[in-house]
């Protein structure tokens, strides 16, 4: 698969979804190990309370607060931070309201772990809000805490109500706090500075997901970056006729056992990878109709480990995802 272009300049917010499996997680924390390469400082955050950035970066789970997590190329830093809804609430009545000290109470009373079970909206609104006060971060003195922030994103089934959520909030409150908390995340959400990034594979149901997320989140009016594709193993040139004579004869020529059981196994395989083959170059072609530009992952043999997710971050800028950090 060719290097795709880089998207455009001054991405800021790098919003990583993908339907479960496809190893959005890993492609979230290369990312911003590639954004961070060159002395940047990146944040990279979760909200689905699954520690999966802990466990990929081997360090104890993490609290509601921001810690570095690697050093990239360059002297760059990740720093890490797992969302949590209940102090991300704290922090919303601290900054609008002054507050903290009542929210703490209301958090021993259970009333916060209440109201965010029972509107599971409200516990969004909280999250991308927690997501752009990180992006704006020192932006009012002209030193940004951070250059670049990516999410690991919840799965591309609800990633376009999820990061629209505060928009649809908005729409019904006039004034007040809540009313411009909305309508600056929206801003941020839909502007020129964010990308989401679709993490998929070549197989049939991953792609569908993918394509159906692009179409909702076009429609919300939020700025989609690439469409990676993780897992991606280059296809082994197989003849279009391949008979039991030719692989006899090869056999035969690396001093291999030719018998029958052996034959009617490699021609099994062979006709198995032959199809798997087609199936990508199926899915591939419905990814390209997408009109975004493209860029492929290898697959990484047994798990993910921190050279791993360097090398994943090394494809990932020569690709050019990561050159829209400005």
């Amino acid at each position: 698969m060719p290097a795709a272009p880089p998207v455009e300049a001054r991405r800021r917010l790098h919003v990583v979804t993908g339907k479960g499996g496809t190893g959005k997680t890993t492609v979230a924390a290369a990312l911003a190990i590639a954004l961070a390469s060159g002395g940047r400082r990146v944040l990279l955050m979760e909200v689905e309370d699954r520690q999966g950035i802990a466990q990929l970066f081997d360090t104890p789970p993490l609290p509601y607060e921001e810690r570095p997590v690697a050093v990239a190329p360059g002297h760059g830093q990740v720093v890490a931070l797992a969302v949590d809804a209940e102090e991300a609430l704290l922090d919303y009545l601290d900054m609008f309201y002054n507050m903290r000290r009542a929210g703490r109470m209301l958090k021993r009373m259970g009333a916060i772990d209440f109201a965010t079970t029972i509107a599971p909206g409200v516990r969004d609104v909280l999250l991308t809000g927690k997501l752009k006060e990180a992006v704006d971060r020192g932006a009012k003195t002209g030193r940004r805490v951070y250059d670049a922030v990516v999410l690991d994103a919840p799965p591309t089934g609800r990633i376009a109500r999820f990061l629209n959520v505060t928009a649809e909030v908005g729409t019904l409150t006039r004034a007040g706090p809540i009313k411009t908390q909305s309508d600056s995340v929206t801003r941020v959400i839909r502007s020129p500075q964010t990308a989401v990034h679709l993490v998929t594979v070549l197989e049939e149901m991953p792609v569908q997901e993918t394509v159906d997320g692009v179409a909702e989140l076009r429609a919300a009016d939020i700025p989609v970056g690439h469409v990676i594709v993780n897992m991606h193993r280059q296809p082994y040139p197989i003849p279009a006729r391949l008979g039991r004579t030719t692989v006899r004869a090869g056999l035969r020529a690396a001093g291999l056992p030719a018998d029958k059981p052996v034959l009617d196994a490699l021609l099994a395989e062979a006709a198995d990878l032959r199809s798997r083959i087609a199936l990508q170059e199926r899915e591939r072609i419905e990814l390209d109709r997408l009109g975004l530009p493209i860029a492929a992952l290898p697959m990484l043999t047994g798990a993910v480990d921190l050279g791993g997710l360097y090398r994943l971050a090394e494809t990932l800028a020569a690709q050019g995802v990561s050159r829209s950090v400005g």
